[in-house]
């Protein structure tokens, strides 16, 4: 059978060649086999071409010629498309804005990162819902969705399986994944997340041997694997931080997922929580059967009150301080699952990120918290090769690492783009000054590396390399 022959669903499923299509790359991997991709750039060294844009956090996408990205600018909400070539703007489409749903500071309006199947894109904006274009930028079809109850603002990113677009969203209450139909934007299905809390991981696709796709959610607690058919909970994974932010990593039949809640939520450090009757017997002065912030029997419970009352009526009923438990006992960890589920074959639980996801490139897990440690570690059995802080100093990350060419690209938020020999031993060959706060992941092929800095998206290659 040739690739021209293909079923439609399987081709959706799989990624174009030279593209980078979706948020983090084929499949969430963050990987491109593409090679000549520079260690040294810069706002002024192997730049190919720079253009400025709106600001947002979305990452680009890569399909075919185009770029795709999400903006905002002012109250106003755009999807653009660039040329890779040129880094020309062939087209800027506005979203309607139907509400301002919370956000969280790190977070902006314009933060999911669209996916394409090359020849059409669809993006997902929190304030309005779910808007599909083709390349030439005629809109093909919009589904409102929302409100939204996330203390953080939403942020996972939609994925193709198929003839769907995929979208899961973790709130406060009522989280769900749905599955909307390519071609029209009408719901296919949709499947409640009851235990899944605030959150924003993207997820992946995984493909058995028999039967349907499936769709590899983590959630809080647990990651449920629906039929990408019908919604259906086909297999579970349990043992998950309670709030999930980054993208599982998919090699061959395992997987790795990992979460991070607070620092209380590392191994040994867990608070516990009393039982909900004594709570109530010591501290509910008025008797209704709740307890209001007035009432929250320490300091820590007032600390965290506007995550544990989920419907954000004022007060924590039984319910709400169940889960309020359950996410001060969860542990947090980088978890090695086979797929079908059942326990973990290993878990790593030390310097764990809370967003950027991990990395699998040539054998070397790769990991970077949110306050610039990195850790390698050996896939296989999960322990350490090395530990240390990048470069040696202090920094944020919100990105995540990608890899092509033999090296592994980390951007920090500070805009210091580092460029490491891909291996165990962390070996640096590049840091590189971008001058501009950076929260974007990188998007890589061709022998090209496109980052998106606050201001602007830049496209930076060796003399001759074409995209």
């Amino acid at each position: 059978m040739t690739r021209a022959s293909l079923p439609v669903f399987l081709l959706c499923t799989l990624p174009l060649a030279a593209d980078w299509p979706r948020f983090r790359g084929p499949n969430g991997s963050g990987v491109s086999d593409t090679a000549g991709l520079p260690a040294q750039f810069g706002p002024a060294k192997n730049v190919v071409w720079k253009s400025a844009l709106p600001p947002g956090h979305s990452s680009p996408i890569l399909s075919g010629e185009r770029i795709f990205v999400t903006a905002f600018e002012g109250e106003k909400l755009y999807t653009f498309c660039l040329s890779r070539d040129s880094g020309k703007i062939l087209w800027r489409r506005e979203c309607p804005r139907a509400r301002r749903e919370r956000l969280d500071s790190r977070n902006s309006p314009a933060s999911p990162t669209p996916v394409a199947d090359g020849r059409h894109v669809y993006v997902f904006f929190p304030d309005y819902g779910l808007l599909s274009y083709d390349f030439e930028g005629v809109e093909r079809w919009r589904t409102p969705l929302g409100p939204f109850n996330n203390l953080y603002g939403m942020g996972a990113s939609p994925v193709l399986a198929g003839d769907r677009v995929v979208l899961v969203c973790d709130q406060s209450s009522q989280s769900f994944a749905a599955a909307y139909d390519a071609k029209t934007g009408r719901m296919a299905w949709k499947t409640a997340r009851p235990e899944a809390l605030s959150g924003h991981s993207t997820p992946i696709v995984y493909q058995p041997s028999e039967g349907p796709a499936q769709i590899l959610a983590p959630g809080s607690f647990r990651m449920d694997v629906y039929s990408a058919a019908t919604g259906a909970i086909v297999w579970q994974a349990r043992g998950l931080a309670s709030e999930m932010k980054s993208v599982p990593v998919l090699n061959g039949e395992t997987v790795y997922v990992s979460g991070f809640n607070t620092p209380e939520n590392d191994p040994g450090r867990q608070v516990t929580i009393l039982p909900f009757e004594e709570v109530l017997a010591k501290h509910d002065a008025d008797g209704d059967g709740r307890i209001s912030l007035k009432e929250s029997p320490d300091e820590r419970t007032r600390k965290y009150f506007p995550y544990i009352d989920l419907d954000h009526d004022g007060y924590m009923d039984a319910s709400e301080w169940k889960l309020y438990a359950a996410s001060s006992a969860a542990e947090n960890g980088l978890l090695a699952f086979k797929i079908g589920g059942g326990d973990p074959v290993w878990k790593y639980q030390k310097a764990i990120p809370q967003l950027p996801s991990a990395l699998l490139y040539r054998g070397v897990l790769y990991m970077i918290n949110d306050a610039g440690v990195l850790t390698t570690l050996d896939p296989g059995a999960g322990s350490p090769h090395k530990q240390a802080r990048l470069r040696g100093v202090a920094d944020r990350y919100f990105a995540s690492p990608v890899a092509g060419d033999g090296k592994v690209f980390i951007v920090s938020h500070s805009g210091v783009a580092t460029v490491l020999k891909a291996g165990p031993e962390q070996e640096i060959l590049a840091v590189n000054e971008l001058d501009e706060e950076c929260y974007a992941t990188p998007a890589i092929d061709g022998g090209r590396i496109y980052v998106r800095t606050r201001s602007a998206l830049y496209c930076f290659g060796l003399a001759g390399a074409k995209p």
